[in-house]
């Protein structure tokens, strides 16, 4: 099992708030713009050279970082929600209302938490997570030297969990931003933060990997998302959530934000937005007043095997085309297809859904992208011309965990038995006729469709080998199958409906069993 398989089997917490708050469900993160032309600011860049050994190393990047780094104590206020509470006594098991009472909220007393920030540039400027701020009526910044300043937030941006907050004062120390690209998987980093309710404390690790992507899903969940996570095993506790990653010159290149954990306490994972993204994300806010994302308009995934094989790859790499995210999508506009593989993009590799979601997030709506996309063993390119995401859309829709590869059909070879769309189902979800194909009944465990199709998916067309054949009976879906030999690979349209009726289509490319 890999490192990724086991951290999917722990709890996903966001490093929250001081007092071990910690919030289960989370973050999710989103494409921005990047490399833009002039910047509103720029953090002092009074790097140090690297020390010559570890131990005074670390002593000079602490001695050096440490007067930037600022505690965050976020004030709510009651609010009308408070109200809705069970009043005492109702809904609890008889003669133990005294024991439960100790543990209701008060009614009419602000609500504190805590975080992390570090400040960026001498007018005041922090950097901090979204979840620490958010929803905040008062907002108080403590600096190590012990001064306490009123904040007033600037922006913020739910989906890439960044925040800008600002105070006003006099010979504010700052941190110097750093190059997270340069960073490789190895190197040595420090965390600084105020975890516990501990004030800044600093601990090192390495750098464990970086541009965790899918593999972290749960921690976002928006529709949209971008993934980009540098991963380390420097110990990230709750309270540290907006401190900065350092490198070992003292530069920030990450901001801390969430950890995999079974307890919700540091277990070995810890996880930071990447410098690039969170920095542009403030200028973005500071600039625009929002956050101006560009998007291609399409749901997007890693590439399994199958994907590969069908697209023609000699290697498992590149980014899946899922649905298109509306008929005015800028993607299918340019001539995309489902089930496409973006190879390049701006000339550069698109070797995963990370890379992909680096690039385009470098340009601004208006813009245009060349994608180079493998389709079926031929290869081809387009000019996309970028669209504003509306409200917190991001760059790309990344399809969920499950949901990237998945269909079936009523036939052994792929490990899966279907039956006829139900017409009490199909009235029910509204499917037009070319959408009313077999539903999934089950799949085996251990078949060429485990973890792509699920019960209750709909196959409602056969896509690759060409030409294309609709799929309306489980005859139909057997006539097709019947046509290839164990190792041949098919690609099949499939329709998944939640449970508030929405439709998501995807292909999914499986590869024939015997």
């Amino acid at each position: 099992m890999s490192t990724l398989r086991k951290i999917g089997i722990l709890g996903i917490a966001t490093a929250a708030f001081a007092g071990g708050v910690v919030f289960a469900s989370a973050l999710d993160f989103t494409k921005t713009s990047e490399a833009q032309s002039s910047r509103p600011l720029r953090a002092a860049s009074t790097g140090s050279a690297p020390a010559p050994d570890l131990g005074t190393g670390f002593v000079a990047v602490a001695e050096k970082v440490t007067p930037a780094v600022v505690s965050i104590q976020a004030e709510r206020d009651p609010r009308r929600r408070d109200a809705r509470v069970a009043p005492r006594g109702q809904n609890q098991p008889p003669g133990l209302e005294e024991f439960f009472r100790q543990f209701e909220p008060p009614r009419n007393q602000p609500r504190e938490s805590g975080g992390t920030g570090f400040i960026v540039s001498k007018d005041g400027y922090i950097l901090t997570n979204n979840h620490v701020v958010e929803g905040a009526d008062r907002i108080k910044v403590t600096l190590p030297d012990r001064r306490e300043f009123k904040a007033k937030i600037i922006g913020r941006d739910p989906q890439t969990d960044v925040a800008v907050i600002q105070i006003t004062g006099d010979d504010l120390p700052t941190l110097p931003f750093g190059d997270d690209q340069a960073l490789r998987v190895g190197e040595w980093v420090v965390a600084v933060g105020n975890p516990l309710g501990l004030d800044f404390t600093v601990t090192a690790g390495i750098v464990s990997a970086k541009g965790r992507s899918n593999e972290l899903r749960g921690l976002n969940s928006n529709t949209y998302a971008i993934q980009d996570f540098i991963q380390t095993d420097a110990a990230i506790n709750p309270g540290n959530s907006g401190g900065p990653l350092l490198n070992t010159r003292g530069e920030v290149i990450g901001v801390n934000s969430a950890i995999a954990s079974q307890t919700g306490f540091y277990s070995g994972y810890g996880f930071a937005i990447p410098i690039t993204l969170a920095r542009d994300v403030m200028d973005d806010i500071i600039k625009h007043g929002r956050v101006r994302r560009a998007i291609i308009g399409v749901t997007i995934s890693e590439v399994t095997p199958e994907d590969a094989a069908v697209a023609g790859l000699k290697g498992i790499r590149g980014v899946k085309v899922g649905a298109f995210t509306n008929d005015d999508s800028p993607a299918k506009q340019a001539g995309l297809e489902p089930n496409d593989v973006i190879v390049k993009a701006d000339g550069k590799e698109t070797d995963r859904v990370s890379v992909l979601q680096r690039i385009i997030r470098r340009h601004e709506p208006g813009d245009v992208v060349e994608l180079d996309v493998m389709r079926y063993g031929s290869r081809k390119s387009f000019r996309v011309k970028l669209a504003e995401a509306p409200g917190e859309a991001q760059v790309a829709r990344a399809d969920s965990p499950s949901g990237g590869d998945s269909e079936g059909t009523a036939a052994e070879k792929l490990g899966i038995t279907v039956e006829a769309v139900p017409a009490e189902m199909a009235e029910q979800a509204n499917l037009s006729p070319d959408k009313r194909g077999v539903r999934v009944l089950e799949v085996t465990p251990g078949g060429p469709a485990r973890e792509r199709l699920f019960p209750n998916d709909i196959i409602y067309e056969v896509v690759f080998p060409t030409p294309k054949a609709p799929v309306r009976s489980a005859a139909d879906l057997s006539r097709a199958l019947g046509r290839l030999k164990a190792g041949e690979y098919v690609s099949l349209n499939v329709l998944a409906i939640d449970t508030r009726g929405n439709q998501m289509s995807r292909v999914v490319n499986l590869r024939v069993g015997e």
